[in-house]
């Protein structure tokens, strides 16, 4: 692989540790049904309002030259998706279901995102690289089924969940398309300001109006800072390095990221088969980024 790959891999895992916390953080800022705490669409709009005022705030700052007439389409599909989809979409699904199950619903996003990718950025990956991302995403609806113990019967919330990786599929990809003609933290910055007229006025309609655990408005804080703003500072800008469909293949550890973040976080319980598992989607992360991945030329 080339050095700007290697680079770019590493970016993405960054940013992959760092959106590993969002649903056990999600967690804790919505609540459950027995103690609920924030509205999924106060945290999911209010988080983006928030992140939105730092982004003014940077673009300011870095002199940020405003996007061309050809970068305001892509900027809005980046917006729908990352803003206002994947947060919508996962907020309100979380206070029905442990992030340890959520999690396992992540382990979709990687092949959407490829797909997504090879799509917009004309890249072929070879059929044994596919044949890793099928084989990853495979354990992950595995591992789900068998932990949902009912058959093959998903949680209603799961539909949300699903819904929520399509929505980032396409915001990372347009994203990372973007990423490449303007500076990568310039992406989320402007798909975040744009969204802004929006976003504030219904975070402030939205906003809790009992007393919250302090845990909820941390939970809040990071979704706020690092999910929705520093986050994709490091993923955009891996994508546009080491080529979407390539480092889209790192959020294969993303869910069982979240397992382990939400063990202390939470109190839930982490298994021997969710790390058998883990070991053996991890093991498809390192075989299919060996495998060769035509990316498209400047």
């Amino acid at each position: 692989m080339r050095k700007e790959e290697i680079q770019g891999l590493w970016l993405g895992l960054a940013g992959v540790v760092i959106f590993a916390l969002t649903l056990p953080m999600t967690r804790l800022a919505v609540g459950t049904p027995a103690d609920p705490q924030m509205s999924g669409v106060f945290i999911a709009l209010g988080r983006a309002a928030v992140a939105a005022i730092f982004s003014a705030a940077y673009l300011l700052a870095t002199r940020a030259p405003w996007p061309t007439r050809e970068q305001w389409l892509p900027l809005a599909i980046t917006s729908a998706g990352v803003v206002f989809g994947f947060p919508l979409f996962t907020s309100i699904a979380m206070r029905y279901v442990e992030a340890v199950h959520a999690s396992v619903i992540v382990g979709v996003l990687p092949l959407a995102t490829a797909a997504v990718g090879a799509m917009l950025h004309r890249q072929k990956p070879s059929p044994g690289f596919w044949a890793c991302a099928a084989a990853g995403s495979a354990l992950v609806v595995a591992f789900a089924v068998l932990k949902a113990g009912s058959g093959v019967a998903l949680h209603p919330a799961d539909a949300l969940l699903l819904a929520a990786m399509g929505c980032a599929a396409v915001g990372y990809g347009y994203g990372a398309r973007l990423s490449q003609t303007m500076r990568a933290e310039h992406v989320i910055c402007w798909a975040l300001v744009i969204s802004l007229p929006v976003t504030l006025p219904f975070a402030l309609a939205t906003r809790p109006q009992h007393e919250l655990n302090d845990s909820a408005w941390w939970g809040f804080a990071y979704v706020a800072v690092f999910s929705m703003w520093i986050g994709f500072f490091a993923w955009y800008r891996g994508l546009a390095l080491g080529g979407t469909v390539r480092v889209s293949q790192v959020q294969l550890v993303q869910p069982f990221l979240s397992m382990l973040f939400a063990v202390p976080l939470l109190g839930e319980r982490l298994d021997t088969l969710t790390l058998a598992f883990a070991v053996a989607v991890i093991a498809t992360v390192f075989v299919g980024k060996k495998m060769p991945v035509q990316l498209a030329r400047a």
